[in-house]
């Protein structure tokens, strides 16, 4: 794969997926080298008028600021160590998991802080503190909490997809063929989710899947008997 250099005798390429958390199905998809930064790829993959759920790899000061003037929502997770100058301090109900939320500026004035003001909830799950940056200031400190929780329905949906529908055994070696690949194993994963939805009112389930091989085989199984038949009368006669 000569468009996805990593190293010496090392060849990978990342693949950029845009999940739509509401329907919890995959959207876009864009493909670049392995050394690639993935930060770019978030206009690519998201629409102004949508939020971008994102962990803390994605905290990028200058972006926060970019995607509140391009109009992009944003539900980020922050380092704990993250500056920040308060603004406003907004309410917490007592005995809650949240335990700060407050308008601010993230960063050092003069070197990394953001123009723009911006909203950080902080909240405590099994003894875990998490920080997220956010732009939705009509939502409320638990519902932004929960926004964040979903972003671990992509880590789940690739999960599955690499587990079960085999995509990264590579068979293509150029740019079209991998996204070709790419391409059919989420169009696969859309039909089951299709299927799964229509059939069984359920999402994709590996138990749903092994059901659909056995149905599929047995037809096709019924089919060749019929034209075997077929051919045994036509031989007779």
């Amino acid at each position: 794969m000569e468009f996805a250099d990593y190293r010496i005798g090392v060849k990978k390429s990342k693949a950029h997926l845009g999940f739509n958390l509401n329907q919890g199905i995959p959207e876009r998809i864009a493909l670049s080298a392995g050394k690639a930064d993935e930060r770019p790829f978030v206009k690519k993959l998201v629409d102004p008028g949508q939020t971008v759920v994102a962990d803390r790899y994605y905290q990028c000061h200058k972006n926060f600021d970019e995607y509140q003037s391009e109009g992009r929502h944003f539900v980020i997770r922050i380092k704990k160590g993250t500056r920040k100058t308060i603004i406003t301090e907004h309410s917490v109900a007592e005995g809650s998991h949240i335990f700060l939320d407050v308008t601010a500026l993230l960063g050092t004035k003069g070197q990394n802080q953001t123009e723009k003001p911006l909203r950080v909830v902080g909240y405590r799950i099994d003894q875990v503190e998490y920080y997220v940056a956010t732009d939705r200031f009509e939502l409320t400190a638990e519902q932004i909490a929960f926004v964040y929780k979903l972003r671990w329905d992509i880590e789940k949906f690739f999960s599955w997809w690499k587990q079960h529908l085999n995509v990264y055994h590579v068979i293509a070696r150029s740019a079209h063929g991998l996204m070709a690949q790419m391409l059919g194993g989420l169009i696969t994963y859309l039909l089951l989710a299709i299927y799964c939805h229509e059939e069984h009112n359920e999402r994709v389930s590996i138990s749903r899947v092994r059901e659909l091989r056995i149905k599929i085989r047995n037809e096709l199984l019924e089919i060749l008997a019929d034209i075997k038949e077929q051919d045994d009368c036509m031989d007779s006669s």
